[in-house]
């Protein structure tokens, strides 16, 4: 048990505990976030923003720029779903759960490529290609950028990109040593999963006929 122990979290040794102590809690905040946009809940966003805000702060310190512009992102965006949700589309409905239209699907393509290089661009600046994980986080940052732009706007397409983001970050996550976070993203997987399930199953009751 030790050996295994020590493998996982070995990796915290020598770092400071306030790092520690606020990767918890924007983890523990992560969680709930997810859930509540898996159950289509509005607490998505206040505590979305509680943790986007800790790990910007952690991301800066551990140097990977593009995850920490997606958690600023993700901040910004919080805001603007958090609108988006409680908009009504009439006098008793708000903003329901809807699948990508045609121009909505060459938005999402505009905003992976444009992350892309916007993400690249910051790289080359700071000079920060000194690892491979740079290349992946430039990748995921893309894919993630996406998913939030599309949550807030109630698509269901949002859960395929967390999806396939959340399993990138795993490794990548345990590589940099945050542990912790790691486990939060595999948890944010199978969270995803169900979620997608869940507002594929609301989506198909709102076009039911009355």
């Amino acid at each position: 048990m030790q050996p295994i122990f020590d493998f996982f979290f070995d990796q915290y040794y020598g770092v400071p505990t306030h790092l520690l102590i606020l990767e918890l809690i924007g983890v523990l905040f992560g969680f709930l976030s997810v859930i509540y946009s898996k159950n289509n809940n509005i607490l998505v966003y206040p505590t979305g923003i509680i943790s986007t805000a800790v790990f910007v702060y952690i991301l800066t310190v551990y140097e990977l720029l593009g995850d920490m512009m997606i958690n600023a992102y993700y901040f910004s965006m919080s805001i603007y779903g958090w609108y988006i949700w409680t908009r009504k589309v009439d006098a008793t409905h708000f903003t329901p759960i809807t699948n990508t239209t045609r121009k909505e699907n060459w938005q999402a393509l505009f905003i992976f490529l444009g992350t892309l290089i916007f993400v690249f661009i910051i790289y080359e600046y700071f000079e920060k290609w000194n690892n491979w994980t740079a290349y992946i986080d430039t990748f995921t940052t893309a894919i993630f950028f996406v998913g939030m732009w599309q949550m807030a706007k109630k698509k269901i397409e949002n859960w395929i990109f967390w999806i396939i983001g959340d399993l990138i970050s795993v490794p990548l996550y345990f590589y940099k040593g945050l542990t912790f976070t790691a486990i939060q993203y595999f948890v944010f997987t199978i969270i995803a999963i169900y979620g997608y399930r869940a507002w594929k199953r609301d989506l198909r009751n709102d076009l039911r006929p009355a």
